[in-house]
């Protein structure tokens, strides 16, 4: 019996079986998902900030003021600039969004209170049957977007 020194093996037994792994596929599906991520991305950011053109055209009217919810710093909660005590602020809410449930409500809190207390608060919003609240914070003097 002949052995090869090459390990090809004999003309009878045909060629070995390879022993090395083809990623070739594998690399064209990772390129594939990169390609994916990197174009999903940016669409998945809310709020992307981009300089918007001047117009000379006069503001849109906004049929009534925003529902705007104030926690301040000692805890006490207004709604708009009227103060209102815990209890009645989902009845009053109920009935401030009764013809517009979708409206959203903008909830502000001082740095100083603690995070459960506008927690707390938004908790009460979505008591009243108003899915859309939103936070509101002051921009950072150094991440602001500069005019050229």
């Amino acid at each position: 019996m002949a052995f090869s020194s090459l390990g090809l093996g004999d003309d009878d037994d045909g060629p070995l079986p390879m022993a090395d792994m083809n990623v070739t596929p594998l690399v064209d599906v990772m390129l594939v998902l990169l390609i994916v991520f990197m174009v999903a991305a940016p669409m998945m950011v809310v709020g992307v900030p981009v300089e918007l053109p001047k117009t000379a055209a006069p503001r849109a009217a906004a049929q009534r003021p925003p529902t705007v919810l104030t926690v301040t710093a000692d805890g006490r909660v207004f709604l708009r600039t009227e103060e209102i005590a815990a209890p009645n602020l989902v009845a009053r809410l109920q009935a401030l969004h009764a013809d517009d449930p979708e409206a959203p409500v903008y909830v502000r809190g001082d740095r100083a209170v603690p995070y459960g207390e506008v927690l707390r608060v938004m908790g009460r919003v979505t008591q009243a049957g108003i899915t859309r609240v939103s936070l509101i914070a002051e921009a950072e003097a150094g991440g602001a977007i500069q005019a050229r």
